[in-house]
């Protein structure tokens, strides 16, 4: 079992040339000798503090698909590397967790030996598993798991999987289980690829009405092999049968098989998810994926957003996700993307704005208005150098990451091989904090309030403050008329200096006034929002 003891120190990094302490502590969630890479995470549909973890191991010639469960919100972990569903020795990767309605969990995953798509359940959160099933046989490929937790869905109970089965004319293929993974509906075709093109990296999930929407990329079929279009479908009527756009939107994804300078493998998959929150937003679908060459994205790789608010029908323009300079020459991949319980998009890559060529860290991305502006967190407190696994593939060193929501806070997931082994990382992002950071704990002299930079400023501004004494700190924005647009700052402080972005996306040109509150200190400052 493994005890996370999280904010009681903060890791000194140099970004930017600025020392930045990361709010974010990051921990292994299963500590070992083995190779972890392609983590996914799930969270309990009715209880938050239970979430899922798997991922793809490998120990030489042995492979297999973690199993990583906590019940407490993230602070302990138990589990292994090896799924025990028999037989050990046919299982192969590409990890799909799930927990249904029931509780019940679900992993898919490729076959080892044997080929095809699998599953196993486990009616004991993960202790013991059923034997393997076969859910699909012959050559297939990245298995994509959801599973239907609306309660005012007709199909309420439902679990899915889509993949890409590798024949002619490479399409998307579903499944799914109507009675926690005991059996399987024979796998059936949702659509039939554009010419010259085949359908990779599906992506599931369910709308807040129960609604299913499944979307994947349009790769050539020929050299340089990448994502041409974002195909997407949807089934009103439990996943039976499907309305399919082939080329919902045109993308240049980054799909290669040696990118550099690392010589990794890697996509331009999309990665998809939906918004819950029963918001202004609730139902709108977002994807993200990894883009160059065709604006907004730049001549190196960069996150690209889309959005649609009428269920697919019609999407937005592209979205440049990552804020750092464009065309600078550095690296943005494998985007992974949770819309969370608040209406809040948050999305997570591998960067390395910050380092030489070699090296990578973890960012998060965060969109509070629907993803027309975006501001950028450093979530790892350490680097690492991305290379290929032995044992999962030339240059793979994994397809995916992850993150999951619940309870205010944030779970992504990542693999690096910071200790020497590839291993999966995670951190506790308390949703309260996102946007401060500690940048000094020295303690000032007096209470100061800086003017915003930059000022005037579009759309996102940095607001600076010390706090001579640990005690109670507001920080908020006002409009011209005195109406209080939004709390920054609402919670106990240690002493020290502090900054916070100010996010002013979906607000009009104009003064606005932030104030700072904090031990019988109060200070006001005027700043210019000019888009």
């Amino acid at each position: 079992m493994l005890k996370i003891h999280f904010l009681i120190f903060q890791f000194c990094l140099i970004v930017s040339l600025n020392d930045v302490f990361p709010q974010f502590p990051n921990f292994r969630i299963h500590p070992s000798g083995n190779n972890q890479i392609e983590p996914a995470i799930v969270r309990h549909p009715n209880n938050p503090l239970i979430m899922f973890a798997s991922s793809f191991t490998i120990n030489t010639s042995f492979r297999s698909e973690g199993v990583y469960v906590t019940t407490n919100g993230g602070l302990n972990w138990t589990g292994s590397d090896t799924c025990s569903g028999s037989p050990i020795t046919n299982h192969g990767g590409d990890p799909g967790p799930v927990i249904d309605k029931d509780g019940r969990f679900i992993l898919t995953h490729q076959g080892g030996f044997i080929l095809g798509m699998w599953s196993n359940y486990s009616t004991n959160m993960g202790q013991t598993w059923s034997n393997n099933l076969l859910i699909a046989g012959n050559d297939q490929d990245k298995g994509s798991p959801a599973t239907d937790d609306i309660q005012i869905s007709p199909y309420y109970g439902r679990t899915f999987l889509v993949w890409t089965r590798f024949t002619n004319p490479f399409p998307i293929a579903v499944s799914y289980t109507t009675n926690g993974g005991v059996n399987w509906t024979p796998s059936a075709q949702l659509n039939n690829s554009l010419s010259g093109h085949q359908s990779l990296g599906p992506s599931m999930v369910i709308g807040p009405q129960g609604k299913y929407y499944v979307s994947w990329a349009a790769s050539i079929l020929t050299s340089p092999f990448n994502e041409d279009y974002i195909g997407f479908g949807y089934s009103t009527d439990g996943g039976v049968s499907w309305t399919v756009n082939e080329s919902a939107y045109d993308c240049n994804g980054i799909k290669s098989s040696s990118l550099s300078p690392w010589g990794i493998r890697v996509n331009g998959y999309p990665a998809m998810d939906v918004d819950r929150s029963g918001g202004s937003r609730n139902g709108w679908i977002y994807i993200v994926t990894a883009e160059k060459n065709l604006s907004p994205a730049g001549s190196d790789p960069d996150i690209v957003f889309h959005r649609s608010t009428n269920e697919g029908v019609t999407w937005s323009p592209g979205v440049r996700v990552n804020q750092d300079q464009l065309n600078n020459g550095k690296i943005q991949i494998l985007p992974a993307v949770r819309a969370d319980e608040n209406g809040g998009i948050n999305v997570i890559y591998f960067d390395n704005r910050n380092l030489s060529l070699d090296s990578a860290q973890v960012y998060m991305s965060r969109s509070t208005d629907g993803g027309n502006s975006w501001a950028d967190y450093l979530i790892s407190d350490h680097n690492f150098k991305p290379k290929g696994v032995t044992g999962a593939g030339s240059g793979n060193q994994g397809d995916n990451i992850g993150i999951t929501s619940g309870n205010n806070k944030l779970y992504p997931v990542w693999m690096d091989d910071h200790t020497g082994v590839y291993q999966i990382w995670s951190a506790i992002i308390d949703l309260n904090s996102v946007g401060i950071n500690q940048i000094s704990q020295e303690i000032p002299e007096g209470f100061e309030l800086s003017q915003n930079y930059p000022n005037p400023f579009n759309p996102v501004t940095e607001i600076s403050y010390k706090i001579p004494v640990t005690g109670f700190v507001s920080l908020e924005v006002f409009n011209v008329l005195g109406r209080k647009i939004t709390s920054l700052v609402n919670e106990r402080q240690s002493s020290g200096s502090y900054a916070v972005d100010f996010n002013a996306g979906n607000l009009p040109s104009g003064v606005y006034f932030y104030k700072l509150e904090s031990g019988g200190f109060s200070s006001v400052k005027r700043m210019i929002l000019m888009k």
